[in-house]
C-alpha cells in the first residue's frame, strides 16, 4: 500500500474543491488549514458527503460550514469536558470520604488489600491499582503543592490529597473493587444502583479523554450501553426493534448521564450552553439541516425538555 505524500497548503484546497466543496476564500482557507491542520478539518467532512458510497460533498456545502461544525465540536467538548471535570472532583470527594472515614487517613491503612472486594477473582486487579495509586504518588506527588506538604511534613498523603494526582480512571477501576457495601453508599447519593454507577463512571471516564484529547466527539459512539430511563420514555424517544434509536451509546447517553449526576443547576446550564451553540451553529450552515447534525449525535430535537424532567437526585 503507498503511503500518503506531503501536500501543501494549495494542494489541500484543490483536493476539497475536486471532492465538491465550495471554498470562498482561499486565502483566509489557507491560514485555517494550516493553523488547525487538514487531517483535522477534513475529519468533519462526513455529515457533508452525499451517502457513505459517493464520497462527494453535498452541492452547497462550503469550507465555512465544515469548519463551522470543527468549531462547534470544540466548543461542545469544552462545555462537556468541563462537566465531567465536575463529576470527578465530586467522585474524588465522595470515595476519599467514605473510605478515609471507615478505613482511616494513612496509605497503611486506606489501602490494605483487604479494605477492597472480596472476590477472589478481582485479587490481581486490587494488587495492581494498589500499585498504580502508589506509583502515581510516586510520580506526581512533587507536582502537587498538598501532596508535597503532607509527604515532607507527616511523611503520609491521605486519600482526600491523594485523589488530587488519580486519573479519574483509576478512579473509576477503583469504584468497581471496592466491598459492595461502600460501593452502595456511594452509589445511593446519586440514587442510583452500583452496576449502573459503575457503567457510568467508565463512559464519562472515556469520554473525558476523548475531550482532553481534542479528539471529534459530537458524533462518538461509546462501546458501553446505558440502560434505558425515563428520561428516554418521557421525551418519546422513538424505538426501533424494542430499542430506543436515542440515548443509548451516543452523546445524549452522556447527556443523560450527566442528567443524574450534575446539580440541577448545572445540568441546567449546560444545555442551555449545549442549545445555544446548536442555535449559532444552526445559521452557519444552509446545506444540511440541524435534524441531520442532531440524529448524528444522537440527540432527539426535543433534547433541551430533559432540563424540566424532574431528577432522581436532590442536590
Amino acid at each position: 500500500m503507498a503511503g500518503k505524500e506531503f501536500k501543501n497548503l494549495s494542494e489541500q484546497i484543490e483536493i476539497m474543491k475536486s471532492k465538491g466543496l465550495t471554498i470562498n476564500d482561499e486565502n483566509t482557507a489557507r491560514v485555517i488549514l494550516l493553523r488547525e491542520n487538514y487531517f483535522f478539518i477534513n475529519g468533519y467532512r462526513h455529515l457533508f458527503m452525499k451517502s457513505n458510497n459517493n464520497r462527494r460533498f453535498i452541492e452547497g456545502s462550503t469550507f465555512d460550514e465544515l469548519y463551522s461544525l470543527f468549531t462547534f465540536d470544540r466548543r461542545f467538548r469544552n462545555i462537556i469536558f468541563k462537566n465531567i471535570l465536575i463529576i470527578e472532583n465530586n467522585m474524588k470527594s465522595i470515595i476519599s470520604y467514605q473510605l478515609s472515614k471507615k478505613y482511616g487517613y494513612r496509605e497503611k491503612d486506606y489501602l490494605k488489600p483487604e479494605n477492597f472486594s472480596l472476590d477472589r477473582m478481582k485479587s490481581r486487579q486490587i494488587n495492581d491499582l494498589i500499585k498504580k495509586m502508589k506509583r502515581q504518588v510516586r510520580v506526581n506527588g512533587s507536582k502537587h503543592s498538598a501532596t508535597l506538604h503532607y509527604l515532607n511534613n507527616y511523611g503520609y498523603v491521605p486519600l482526600w490529597i491523594m485523589v488530587k494526582v488519580l486519573s479519574f480512571g483509576i478512579i473509576s477501576e477503583m469504584y468497581t473493587i471496592l466491598k459492595p457495601e461502600d460501593q452502595l453508599s456511594i452509589a445511593e447519593y446519586y440514587n442510583l444502583d452500583i452496576s449502573v454507577l459503575s457503567n457510568y463512571l467508565a463512559i464519562l471516564a472515556n469520554y473525558r479523554n476523548l475531550c482532553a484529547h481534542e479528539d471529534i466527539v459530537f458524533e462518538n459512539k461509546s462501546q458501553r450501553y446505558i440502560d434505558d430511563t425515563k428520561y428516554h420514555r418521557e421525551l418519546g424517544i422513538p424505538m426501533t426493534d424494542g430499542e430506543y434509536i436515542y440515548g443509548k451509546n451516543d452523546l445524549f447517553a452522556l447527556v443523560i448521564i450527566l442528567k443524574q449526576m450534575l446539580s440541577e443547576e448545572e445540568f441546567r446550564l449546560m444545555v442551555y450552553e449545549i442549545g445555544y451553540e446548536l442555535d449559532i451553529l444552526d445559521g452557519k450552515i444552509k446545506s444540511i439541516p440541524q435534524s441531520k447534525i442532531l440524529d448524528r449525535m444522537g440527540f432527539p430535537e426535543n433534547f433541551r425538555d430533559i432540563v424540566n424532567i424532574k431528577g432522581d437526585i436532590n442536590l
